[in-house]
């Protein structure tokens, strides 16, 4: 009989989970081949090890003092159950490798393994920020063959590939604006964001020392130009507009904004999140953009998720271009690509920069990746993502808007997304109902309550990666949903039922958050807040 390890809990026993209600009701908790998987703390002990290893001999104290006072606190466990509870874990984890993740606004894509293949290259891989400048040439004429595709793809003058994420690119772009009205002594203090934009915008210019005022739409879900026009004036320093926009619209008067703002005296900056759908189909630099971030993780397919590696490069029109920041690449007189730091500004004429945004250059690995997807793809075949992608999203909207409230559905064929809300679901079931219900479906839900313009919304974006079996088969579970939320169907708001976990007291969980193990009754300690019963 296994004995309980210092925590109380032994094999076969429950676990509890404070955060959330337990799986199936059974003795142990395990479904099937999906076994209940305690925390690593649970299985084993700190008194124990995996391996036994003979009495070290005493030598000389080489420490200086910093010798450990107390136990190391790690459960001591055998490489057998190392693995086995890692890979456990990972099953509970869902991944596009597992199947269609169709969260709105998110690109979430296959990463083609040949990317990975390049990345892992030497000379790649093993690239380190701090090794001479001249044993990098090979990655250095990476980054500027990628800047160059970026460049074409945008029709922009120049590009920043330093920042690492997509609302770092939009500081980037807006501080390029700071800096380029500050050197002609122009002090505007106001930024107009349509109401339709990604949240991150409001937040970047109002980071930046920028005061916001929203700008309404039209019936139709975009941009209303007459608004707009109307608030322009000397102390308005541009507008930031996402194009598509979070609806999944096209703002067909983009062009007509651009002249506007730039007649006015400010500057346009363009969330380019969503520029897989319309890669190789159109060129932001051609509407008026001055600046617009790429997040290369959504258009051209590097990993996604987990707090990075990010990267979000920002493409310049010719006014804000001698304004990007420090370091970046150029190709010299000398037919070289040579990386331009302070140091060597005024060779390149390169004296306007408003400084840096990271440490060193940006990701490598991104940028291998992003590539070897231009590369292995090439002009027409990125013409053809986009287009693979807009037609998935309009399948899934007219295959789902007799069930579904599309609520601009009648603003024309959508882009990259399909929006939904939660109008026509029985009074007392929710958005969230239909999500979790969609789990046990073995579906990823999609993007919820976003954007916050539509009650209930419901975002889906395929993209390209999905083949129409699967699209078809996520629109039937969808569909099954959507008819039990019309009906009131009671059990939608205890789903999921079939996960490793039931659903969250998402209130009590977002209160008072259990985010690291405590041991239960450490020696002579008070009780945790557990066992108090503050969680």
């Amino acid at each position: 009989m296994s004995a309980p390890n210092q925590s109380g809990w032994k094999p076969g026993s429950p676990v509890k989970d404070h955060n959330a209600m337990s799986g199936p009701d059974t003795v142990t908790g395990n479904r099937a081949l999906m076994l209940e998987e305690p925390l690593i703390f649970e299985i084993g002990t700190t008194e124990t090890t995996g391996v036994d290893l003979p009495e070290p001999s005493r030598g000389a104290n080489r420490l200086g003092g910093l010798d450990r006072s107390e136990e190391i606190g790690l459960p001591g466990l055998s490489e057998p159950e190392t693995v086995r509870h890692y890979t456990r874990l990972s099953r509970q984890n869902y991944a596009i490798d597992l199947g269609l993740f169709p969260l709105g606004s998110c690109t979430m894509k296959h990463n083609p393994r040949l990317n990975e293949k390049v990345a892992r290259m030497p000379g790649f891989a093993d690239v380190h920020p701090l090794q001479p400048v001249d044993t990098v040439k090979g990655g250095l004429e990476v980054i500027n063959e990628l800047a160059n595709w970026l460049i074409d793809l945008t029709g922009m003058h120049g590009v920043a590939m330093s920042p690492k994420a997509g609302a770092h690119g939009e500081l980037c772009g807006i501080l390029c604006i700071r800096a380029a009205l500050e050197a002609r002594g122009d002090a505007r203090e106001v930024i107009l964001v349509p109401e339709s934009a990604h949240g991150t915008n409001p937040a970047t210019a109002a980071f930046a020392g920028y005061k916001i005022e929203d700008i309404p739409a039209n019936s139709d879900g975009r941009v209303d130009l007459d608004a707009l026009k109307s608030r322009l004036g000397p102390d308005v320093a541009g507008v930031m507009i996402t194009n598509p926009s979070t609806l999944g619209l096209f703002e067909r008067d983009l062009k007509a904004i651009s002249d506007a703002v730039h007649e006015a005296g400010g500057f346009v900056y363009c969330d380019g999140a969503n520029f897989n759908a319309i890669v190789g189909k159109v060129r932001p630099g051609d509407l008026g953009v001055d600046a617009m971030h790429i997040n290369l993780h959504k258009t051209f397919s590097t990993p996604h998720g987990g707090g990075g590696p990010g990267s979000g490069p920002v493409v310049l029109s010719e006014a804000l271009a001698p304004y990007g920041p420090l370091p970046y690449v150029v190709r010299g007189k000398d037919g070289a690509v040579h990386l331009v730091e302070e140091e060597n500004a005024d060779e390149f004429e390169h004296t306007k920069a408003f400084g840096r945004m990271t440490a060193f250059h940006g990701q490598m690995g991104m940028f291998t990746r992003a590539l070897t997807y231009i590369l292995s793809h090439g002009a027409d075949g990125l013409r053809q993502v986009a287009e693979d992608a807009v037609l998935n999203a309009n399948y899934i909207l007219r295959s789902l808007d007799d069930v579904l409230d599309a609520p601009f559905g009648h603003s024309g064929p959508c882009m990259h997304e399909a929006l939904f809300s939660d109008k026509g679901f029985a009074e007392d079931i929710s958005t969230l109902d239909l999500a979790k219900a969609l789990i046990d479906e073995g579906c990823h839900p999609m993007t919820m309550y976003f954007p916050l313009v539509v009650h209930g919304a419901m975002l889906v974006e395929p993209t390209e990666t999905e083949s129409k079996a699967a699209l078809d088969q996520f629109i039937m579970a969808l569909r099954s949903v959507a008819e039990r939320a019309r009906a009131g169907d009671e059990s939608l708001k205890t789903a999921p039922h079939y996960a490793p976990r039931r659903r969250l007291d998402e209130t009590l969980a977002a209160r008072k958050p259990i985010l690291a193990w405590e041991e239960p009754n450490p020696p002579g300690g008070e009780p945790t807040m557990s066992e108090q019963g503050g969680r």
